[in-house]
Protein backbone atom coordinates (compact mmCIF):
# COMPACT_ATOMS: atom_id res chain seq x y z
CA UNK A 1 0.00 0.00 0.00
CA UNK A 2 1.13 3.66 -0.77
CA UNK A 3 1.35 6.73 1.51
CA UNK A 4 -0.03 9.42 -0.02
CA UNK A 5 -0.65 12.97 1.19
CA UNK A 6 -2.86 14.96 -0.12
CA UNK A 7 -1.17 19.01 -1.09
CA UNK A 8 -4.63 21.66 -1.56
CA UNK A 9 -7.97 21.18 -0.33
CA UNK A 10 -10.47 23.03 -2.59
CA UNK A 11 -12.58 22.38 -5.15
CA UNK A 12 -10.28 19.57 -7.09
CA UNK A 13 -8.40 18.97 -4.08
CA UNK A 14 -11.53 17.53 -1.83
CA UNK A 15 -12.16 15.41 -5.34
CA UNK A 16 -9.52 14.08 -5.18
CA UNK A 17 -9.57 13.11 -1.21
CA UNK A 18 -12.54 11.15 -1.97
CA UNK A 19 -11.42 9.33 -4.61
CA UNK A 20 -8.19 8.17 -2.80
CA UNK A 21 -10.24 6.96 0.00
CA UNK A 22 -12.24 4.41 -2.26
CA UNK A 23 -8.95 3.22 -4.03
CA UNK A 24 -7.19 0.28 -2.30
CA UNK A 25 -3.41 1.04 -3.27
CA UNK A 26 -3.16 3.90 -1.40
CA UNK A 27 -3.71 5.23 2.32
CA UNK A 28 -4.02 8.88 2.90
CA UNK A 29 -2.05 9.94 5.43
CA UNK A 30 -3.63 13.31 5.34
CA UNK A 31 -3.31 16.97 3.86
CA UNK A 32 -1.82 20.34 3.61
CA UNK A 33 -3.87 23.74 2.66
CA UNK A 34 -2.64 26.48 3.54
CA UNK A 35 -5.86 28.14 4.02
CA UNK A 36 -7.86 27.40 7.28
CA UNK A 37 -11.60 27.37 6.35
CA UNK A 38 -10.46 24.67 3.52
CA UNK A 39 -8.46 22.60 5.75
CA UNK A 40 -11.25 22.22 8.26
CA UNK A 41 -13.82 21.60 6.34
CA UNK A 42 -11.52 18.70 4.86
CA UNK A 43 -10.86 17.44 8.20
CA UNK A 44 -14.21 17.70 9.03
CA UNK A 45 -15.89 15.94 5.62
CA UNK A 46 -13.36 13.19 4.92
CA UNK A 47 -11.89 12.43 8.53
CA UNK A 48 -8.07 12.56 7.91
CA UNK A 49 -5.17 14.30 9.69
CA UNK A 50 -4.76 17.65 8.86
CA UNK A 51 -0.83 18.25 8.47
CA UNK A 52 0.20 21.70 9.58
CA UNK A 53 3.17 22.52 6.79
CA UNK A 54 3.73 20.70 3.98
CA UNK A 55 7.22 19.43 5.13
CA UNK A 56 5.05 17.36 7.48
CA UNK A 57 2.95 16.29 5.15
CA UNK A 58 5.60 15.30 2.85
CA UNK A 59 7.42 13.66 5.56
CA UNK A 60 4.77 11.28 6.46
CA UNK A 61 4.03 9.90 2.78
CA UNK A 62 5.77 7.82 0.20
CA UNK A 63 3.61 9.70 -2.94
CA UNK A 64 2.50 13.41 -3.01
CA UNK A 65 -1.02 14.42 -4.71
CA UNK A 66 -0.26 17.71 -5.95
CA UNK A 67 -3.72 20.09 -6.43
CA UNK A 68 -2.62 23.49 -5.59
CA UNK A 69 -2.73 26.43 -7.54
CA UNK A 70 -0.49 26.36 -10.68
CA UNK A 71 1.82 29.08 -9.32
CA UNK A 72 2.64 26.34 -6.47
CA UNK A 73 3.22 23.38 -8.15
CA UNK A 74 7.08 24.26 -8.95
CA UNK A 75 7.49 24.60 -5.23
CA UNK A 76 5.24 21.37 -3.78
CA UNK A 77 6.77 19.01 -6.93
CA UNK A 78 10.59 20.52 -6.04
CA UNK A 79 10.40 20.05 -2.18
CA UNK A 80 8.94 16.22 -2.86
CA UNK A 81 11.57 15.25 -5.40
CA UNK A 82 13.71 16.24 -3.17
CA UNK A 83 12.77 13.81 -0.74
CA UNK A 84 12.33 11.30 -3.10
CA UNK A 85 8.81 11.15 -2.92
CA UNK A 86 6.39 10.00 -5.76
CA UNK A 87 4.66 12.90 -7.67
CA UNK A 88 1.36 13.58 -8.77
CA UNK A 89 0.83 17.04 -10.35
CA UNK A 90 -2.34 18.29 -11.60
CA UNK A 91 -2.27 20.25 -15.27
CA UNK A 92 -0.49 22.37 -16.21
CA UNK A 93 2.37 20.73 -14.92
CA UNK A 94 4.21 24.19 -13.71
CA UNK A 95 3.74 28.03 -14.17
CA UNK A 96 6.89 28.09 -16.45
CA UNK A 97 8.97 26.02 -18.57
CA UNK A 98 11.51 26.71 -17.24
CA UNK A 99 10.15 25.18 -13.83
CA UNK A 100 9.00 22.36 -15.60
CA UNK A 101 12.74 21.67 -17.21
CA UNK A 102 14.12 22.07 -13.24
CA UNK A 103 11.32 19.15 -12.84
CA UNK A 104 12.33 17.03 -15.20
CA UNK A 105 16.26 17.20 -14.52
CA UNK A 106 15.06 16.61 -10.85
CA UNK A 107 12.72 13.35 -11.18
CA UNK A 108 15.89 11.88 -13.50
CA UNK A 109 17.90 12.39 -10.20
CA UNK A 110 15.46 11.00 -7.88
CA UNK A 111 14.19 8.16 -9.91
CA UNK A 112 10.83 9.02 -8.87
CA UNK A 113 7.86 8.79 -10.52
CA UNK A 114 6.32 11.90 -11.72
CA UNK A 115 2.62 11.32 -13.57
CA UNK A 116 0.82 14.70 -14.93
CA UNK A 117 -2.77 15.23 -14.51
CA UNK A 118 -4.29 15.47 -18.19
CA UNK A 119 -7.46 14.10 -17.41
CA UNK A 120 -8.65 14.04 -20.62
CA UNK A 121 -6.51 11.14 -21.38
CA UNK A 122 -8.67 8.94 -19.44
CA UNK A 123 -11.74 10.07 -20.37
CA UNK A 124 -14.11 6.63 -21.33
CA UNK A 125 -14.81 8.15 -24.76
CA UNK A 126 -11.17 9.30 -25.56
CA UNK A 127 -10.04 5.79 -24.09
CA UNK A 128 -12.69 3.76 -26.35
CA UNK A 129 -12.01 6.00 -29.50
CA UNK A 130 -8.44 6.26 -29.36
CA UNK A 131 -7.83 2.93 -31.29
CA UNK A 132 -9.91 3.91 -33.88
CA UNK A 133 -7.48 7.23 -34.90
CA UNK A 134 -4.76 6.40 -36.47
CA UNK A 135 -2.92 8.84 -38.87
CA UNK A 136 -5.07 11.92 -38.53
CA UNK A 137 -4.75 14.52 -40.89
CA UNK A 138 -7.38 17.01 -39.72
CA UNK A 139 -8.58 17.61 -36.49
CA UNK A 140 -11.35 20.19 -34.74
CA UNK A 141 -11.49 20.86 -31.01
CA UNK A 142 -14.20 22.96 -29.47
CA UNK A 143 -13.91 23.17 -25.51
CA UNK A 144 -16.16 25.87 -23.84
CA UNK A 145 -17.59 26.35 -21.11
CA UNK A 146 -19.67 29.29 -18.77
CA UNK A 147 -17.97 31.99 -17.40
CA UNK A 148 -16.66 31.00 -13.79
CA UNK A 149 -13.99 33.38 -11.86
CA UNK A 150 -12.12 30.44 -10.14
CA UNK A 151 -10.51 29.76 -13.72
CA UNK A 152 -9.32 33.66 -14.81
CA UNK A 153 -6.32 33.55 -12.76
CA UNK A 154 -4.89 32.11 -15.98
CA UNK A 155 -5.41 32.61 -19.55
CA UNK A 156 -8.13 30.23 -21.09
CA UNK A 157 -5.20 28.95 -22.94
CA UNK A 158 -3.89 27.05 -19.46
CA UNK A 159 -7.04 26.91 -18.12
CA UNK A 160 -9.17 24.64 -20.95
CA UNK A 161 -7.29 24.28 -24.37
CA UNK A 162 -4.67 22.42 -22.85
CA UNK A 163 -6.43 19.77 -22.37
CA UNK A 164 -6.76 18.86 -25.89
CA UNK A 165 -3.42 20.30 -26.92
CA UNK A 166 -2.07 17.11 -24.74
CA UNK A 167 -4.78 14.74 -26.72
CA UNK A 168 -3.71 16.17 -29.45
CA UNK A 169 -0.03 15.77 -29.31
CA UNK A 170 -0.66 12.37 -27.73
CA UNK A 171 -2.51 11.10 -31.15
CA UNK A 172 -0.28 13.03 -33.94
CA UNK A 173 2.98 11.18 -34.04
CA UNK A 174 4.92 14.20 -35.85
CA UNK A 175 6.91 17.11 -35.03
CA UNK A 176 5.06 20.61 -35.24
CA UNK A 177 5.94 22.64 -37.82
CA UNK A 178 4.06 26.23 -37.24
CA UNK A 179 1.81 27.30 -34.89
CA UNK A 180 -0.90 30.36 -35.15
CA UNK A 181 -3.49 31.92 -33.10
CA UNK A 182 -5.44 34.51 -32.10
CA UNK A 183 -7.41 35.46 -28.68
CA UNK A 184 -9.62 38.44 -27.05
CA UNK A 185 -9.80 39.15 -23.44
CA UNK A 186 -13.70 39.60 -22.54
CA UNK A 187 -13.80 39.75 -19.24
CA UNK A 188 -10.55 39.02 -17.54
CA UNK A 189 -7.18 40.75 -17.86
CA UNK A 190 -5.94 37.26 -20.30
CA UNK A 191 -7.39 35.67 -23.18
CA UNK A 192 -11.16 34.43 -22.22
CA UNK A 193 -11.80 33.01 -25.94
CA UNK A 194 -8.90 31.74 -28.00
CA UNK A 195 -8.46 29.95 -31.71
CA UNK A 196 -4.96 28.17 -32.69
CA UNK A 197 -4.34 26.51 -35.87
CA UNK A 198 -1.65 24.14 -35.27
CA UNK A 199 0.47 22.28 -38.25
CA UNK A 200 2.57 19.34 -38.43
CA UNK A 201 5.39 18.13 -40.60
CA UNK A 202 3.13 15.20 -41.90
CA UNK A 203 0.70 17.53 -42.88
CA UNK A 204 -2.13 16.76 -40.31
CA UNK A 205 -3.42 20.05 -39.05
CA UNK A 206 -5.09 21.08 -35.62
CA UNK A 207 -7.33 23.95 -35.14
CA UNK A 208 -8.20 23.96 -31.54
CA UNK A 209 -10.95 27.13 -30.12
CA UNK A 210 -11.16 27.02 -26.18
CA UNK A 211 -13.63 29.79 -24.58
CA UNK A 212 -15.01 30.24 -21.22
CA UNK A 213 -17.84 33.24 -21.96
CA UNK A 214 -20.26 30.47 -23.58
CA UNK A 215 -23.43 30.07 -22.83
CA UNK A 216 -23.41 26.43 -22.78
CA UNK A 217 -20.39 24.08 -21.87
CA UNK A 218 -18.92 21.50 -24.73
CA UNK A 219 -16.19 19.41 -24.99
CA UNK A 220 -16.05 17.83 -28.48
CA UNK A 221 -13.16 16.82 -30.94
CA UNK A 222 -13.09 15.15 -34.22
CA UNK A 223 -10.42 13.64 -35.69
CA UNK A 224 -10.74 12.92 -40.22
CA UNK A 225 -8.11 10.27 -41.08
CA UNK A 226 -7.99 8.62 -44.57
CA UNK A 227 -11.46 6.52 -45.18
CA UNK A 228 -12.40 7.32 -41.48
CA UNK A 229 -13.94 10.28 -39.90
CA UNK A 230 -13.82 9.81 -35.58
CA UNK A 231 -16.29 12.04 -33.40
CA UNK A 232 -15.73 12.32 -29.39
CA UNK A 233 -18.16 14.12 -26.85
CA UNK A 234 -15.34 14.43 -23.55
CA UNK A 235 -18.79 16.07 -21.80
CA UNK A 236 -21.30 13.41 -22.95
CA UNK A 237 -18.74 10.66 -22.69
CA UNK A 238 -19.90 9.44 -26.40
CA UNK A 239 -18.17 8.68 -29.78
CA UNK A 240 -19.28 8.12 -32.97
CA UNK A 241 -17.19 6.98 -35.94
CA UNK A 242 -17.64 6.71 -39.79
CA UNK A 243 -15.74 4.49 -42.10
CA UNK A 244 -15.53 4.01 -45.73
CA UNK A 245 -14.74 0.41 -46.66
CA UNK A 246 -14.44 -1.55 -50.04
CA UNK A 247 -18.55 -2.47 -50.73
CA UNK A 248 -19.43 -6.35 -50.51
CA UNK A 249 -20.11 -7.88 -54.18
CA UNK A 250 -23.78 -7.92 -53.11
CA UNK A 251 -24.48 -4.81 -50.80
CA UNK A 252 -27.75 -4.36 -48.39
CA UNK A 253 -30.20 -2.77 -50.52
CA UNK A 254 -30.17 0.39 -47.74
CA UNK A 255 -26.67 0.32 -47.36
CA UNK A 256 -24.62 3.95 -48.51
CA UNK A 257 -22.71 3.29 -51.37
CA UNK A 258 -20.49 5.73 -52.82
CA UNK A 259 -19.14 5.15 -56.53
CA UNK A 260 -15.00 6.89 -56.35
CA UNK A 261 -15.24 6.56 -60.21
CA UNK A 262 -14.19 4.45 -63.32
CA UNK A 263 -11.60 1.70 -62.40
CA UNK A 264 -12.33 2.13 -58.39
CA UNK A 265 -13.79 -0.18 -56.17
CA UNK A 266 -17.50 0.95 -55.02
CA UNK A 267 -17.60 2.05 -50.95
CA UNK A 268 -19.56 1.53 -48.42
CA UNK A 269 -20.29 3.70 -45.56
CA UNK A 270 -20.25 2.03 -42.24
CA UNK A 271 -21.72 4.36 -38.86
CA UNK A 272 -20.02 2.90 -36.02
CA UNK A 273 -20.98 3.45 -32.47
CA UNK A 274 -18.54 1.76 -30.04
CA UNK A 275 -19.19 1.13 -26.18
CA UNK A 276 -18.33 3.66 -24.02
CA UNK A 277 -17.25 1.94 -20.62
CA UNK A 278 -18.79 4.61 -17.92
CA UNK A 279 -15.38 5.26 -15.46
CA UNK A 280 -14.59 8.34 -13.42
CA UNK A 281 -11.59 9.91 -15.27
CA UNK A 282 -9.85 11.00 -12.15
CA UNK A 283 -10.39 8.22 -10.16
CA UNK A 284 -8.83 5.97 -13.47
CA UNK A 285 -5.51 8.35 -13.46
CA UNK A 286 -4.96 8.09 -9.89
CA UNK A 287 -5.23 4.31 -10.01
CA UNK A 288 -2.62 4.38 -12.87
CA UNK A 289 -0.58 6.43 -10.68
CA UNK A 290 -0.46 3.65 -8.63
CA UNK A 291 -0.19 0.71 -10.91
CA UNK A 292 3.03 2.67 -12.50
CA UNK A 293 4.56 2.95 -8.87
CA UNK A 294 3.70 -0.44 -7.63
CA UNK A 295 5.02 -2.46 -10.87
CA UNK A 296 7.62 0.49 -11.40
CA UNK A 297 6.61 1.58 -14.90
CA UNK A 298 6.17 4.33 -16.91
CA UNK A 299 2.84 6.67 -15.88
CA UNK A 300 0.56 6.85 -18.48
CA UNK A 301 1.08 10.62 -18.77
CA UNK A 302 4.42 11.68 -18.13
CA UNK A 303 6.58 14.82 -16.64
CA UNK A 304 7.47 15.10 -20.34
CA UNK A 305 3.92 14.99 -21.87
CA UNK A 306 3.24 17.85 -19.54
CA UNK A 307 5.83 19.62 -20.30
CA UNK A 308 4.86 19.16 -24.23
CA UNK A 309 1.50 20.53 -23.92
CA UNK A 310 2.85 23.61 -21.88
CA UNK A 311 5.52 24.29 -24.04
CA UNK A 312 2.68 24.27 -26.95
CA UNK A 313 0.32 26.56 -24.95
CA UNK A 314 2.88 29.21 -23.94
CA UNK A 315 3.51 29.22 -27.74
CA UNK A 316 0.18 29.89 -28.59
CA UNK A 317 0.11 32.60 -25.88
CA UNK A 318 3.06 34.30 -27.41
CA UNK A 319 1.05 34.38 -30.93
CA UNK A 320 -2.10 35.68 -29.50
CA UNK A 321 0.02 38.24 -27.72
CA UNK A 322 1.07 39.02 -31.44
CA UNK A 323 -2.24 39.49 -33.06
CA UNK A 324 -3.43 41.49 -29.86
CA UNK A 325 -1.02 43.94 -30.86
CA UNK A 326 -1.66 43.97 -34.83
CA UNK A 327 -5.42 45.30 -33.66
Amino acid sequence: MIKIAVLGAGHLGRIHLKLLKEIPSFEIVGFFDPDAEKAALAERDFGLKKFNSIEEAIQNADAIDIVTPTLSHFECADFSLRNSKHVFIEKPITNTLEEAKKLIQLSNEANMKVQVGHVERFNPAFIAAAPFCSGPMFIETHRLAQFNPRGTDVPVVLDLMIHDIDIILSVVKSNIKNISASGVAVISETPDITNARIEFDNGCVANLTASRISMKAMRKSRFFQKDAYISIDFLEKKIEIIRLKDAPASPDPFALIINPGEGKKPKQIYFESPEVKQTNAIKSELEAFAVSILKNETPPVTIIDGYNALDVAYKILEKTKITSAMI
